[in-house]
């Protein structure tokens, strides 16, 4: 809850021709149980989906995954349609396999973070850890 008074809401989704879908629910059900609002709009999804759903829903987050390797390519440029649309200050958390390649993650969540994410995380991050750091973005107790 914010400052006790709703739930948080979060936009959660798979970005771009990514079709993974198992990590995606087993996200809404933990993120649902934990008693956040989560607007789930699947897979296969571009930027402007994120940000229409996190409009028309009042959402405090957007939460993207990748998994397919081209997560740097699929969110190029999507704080900056936040701009545009009006929620340039929207929280952005991208995860999962982002890159091509093996890269160092510490040189990944630079470019993410570079590109206007407020959190970047590697594959095989647990769920909780994505709780936690949503507790103590939005100082939720």
């Amino acid at each position: 809850m914010i400052a006790g008074k709703r739930k948080l809401k979060i936009v959660l989704g798979v970005i771009g021709s990514d079709v993974h879908a198992v990590g995606n629910k087993i996200l809404e059900n933990v993120l649902t149980e934990e008693g956040f609002k989560v607007i789930n709009i699947g897979v296969l999804s571009p930027q402007e989906d994120f940000i229409n759903a996190a409009i028309e829903t009042a959402a405090d987050l957007i939460v993207v995954s990748s998994l397919y390797g081209h997560g740097e390519i699929d969110c190029r440029g999507m704080r900056e349609k936040c701009i545009e649309a009006g929620i340039g200050d929207m929280q952005l958390y991208v995860g999962g396999n982002l890159v091509v390649g093996k890269k160092d993650f510490t040189e990944v969540k630079k470019i993410f973070e570079e590109m206007g994410f407020n959190r970047a995380y590697p594959p095989g991050t647990s769920p909780q850890q994505l709780i936690d750091d949503i507790k103590k973005d939005f100082n939720i107790k």
